[in-house]
């Protein structure tokens, strides 16, 4: 049996839909089951035990990228199809592809076209992760696996274990990065934060992705006006990796974390999936969307505003230029749950 799961959104979608991959897994031990993700995002899901063959798929090459990659699909003559992308290139995709058994949301309308089988899409209503294992209620299978677990290859445990061999103190992670402005804490606030860890004698490990250096140079940055009241070889404690890391390397570092503190963005799921004690900040977005981090050692910290949510994603700018639902989280907020967490 081949099975084909298509879920080409973002980082975070795309680990959520782990746990369907994993029940799918239990369910079918012999069957032969690949994963389309983002282009980008391969490696950190191809050690994967669950799936057989990771394909990445570009959304920005046009109608040609779209009619390749379904043609690709229909080659490997997949017997079943579920798509968690709901979108309508999605479906598109889906129907090209002409698996028998093709599932897929009721939403867009259309859906009901593309795929022989729909399932309601249950958002804002349950958390993403049980919205997407609904996908296999028309297989009349309940989910077998619950929680997304992240499998990194050895070579980024590796160059984890090799920096860390060395850490004998808490760590404290910052990723100060989101693809929407929006989303992102004042990057001064996250400095603070990083300030504050270094004077209870931690190391402060900086991240961001690509593009992202700049941001993270200015978290750095931040933290060394302040280090005169740090004790210590500060240069030791305070470690820049902006852009040098790779998806599963990122993984690895975060696996090894004290704490980890993100904004509501993507490397926010590699800390809790691994059962990292995590603090995330939520602004335009909100916990009830169903995509916030789960788990005992996971907190959001979030303000009761009547502007919230502004949007699924976030925005460029703030909608109403104020941008209260961030910068009005001061990091005293913050730290008190960083601080219990680190030093626990």
């Amino acid at each position: 049996m081949r099975i084909g799961v298509w879920n080409t959104a973002f980082l975070g979608d795309a680990a959520l839909t782990l746990p369907l991959l994993q029940s799918l897994r239990l369910r079918h031990p012999d069957a032969c089951i690949d994963y389309y993700v983002r282009s980008g995002l391969e490696s950190l899901f191809a050690p994967h035990p669950a799936i057989n063959s990771v394909y990445g798929y570009a959304k920005n090459t046009g109608e040609g990228g779209t009619m390749k990659i379904a043609g690709e699909i229909r080659s490997r003559r997949y017997d079943l199809w579920i798509s968690a992308h709901s979108s309508a290139r999605s479906g598109l995709i889906a129907l090209l592809g002409k698996a028998p058994t093709r599932i897929g949301y009721d939403r867009p309308f259309f859906n009901r076209l593309l795929y022989s089988q729909v399932v309601r899409r249950r958002f804002g209503e349950v958390d993403e992760t049980d919205c997407l294992l609904e996908l296999l209620r028309p297989l009349g299978e309940g989910p077998m696996s619950c929680w997304p677990e992240i499998h990194t290859d050895a070579g980024a445990r590796e160059t984890a274990r090799t920096f860390f061999a060395d850490v004998d103190v808490p760590v404290l992670g910052l990723h100060p990065g989101s693809v929407w402005a929006t989303k992102r804490w004042p990057a001064d606030f996250f400095a603070e934060i990083g300030k504050r860890a270094l004077k209870e004698g931690a190391c402060v490990l900086i991240f961001a992705g690509k593009g992202e250096e700049e941001l993270a140079g200015r978290v750095q940055e931040a933290i060394l006006r302040g280090g005169g009241a740090v004790t210590g070889h500060l240069e030791k404690r305070l470690k820049n990796f902006a852009g040098q890391l790779s998806l599963p390397e990122l993984a690895a570092f975060f696996a090894r974390l004290t704490c980890c503190l993100t904004n509501d963005a993507g490397p926010m799921h590699l800390a809790w999936t691994q059962k990292v004690p995590l603090t995330a900040v939520f602004g335009p977005t909100v916990r009830s969307f169903g995509f916030f981090p789960r788990g005992m050692a996971s907190t959001v910290i979030e303000l009761p505003l009547d502007c919230r949510p502004c949007g699924l994603h976030g925005h460029t700018v703030c909608p109403l230029r104020h941008h209260n639902c961030m910068t009005k989280i001061s990091p005293d907020m913050v730290w008190s749950d960083v601080k219990v967490k680190l030093l626990h």
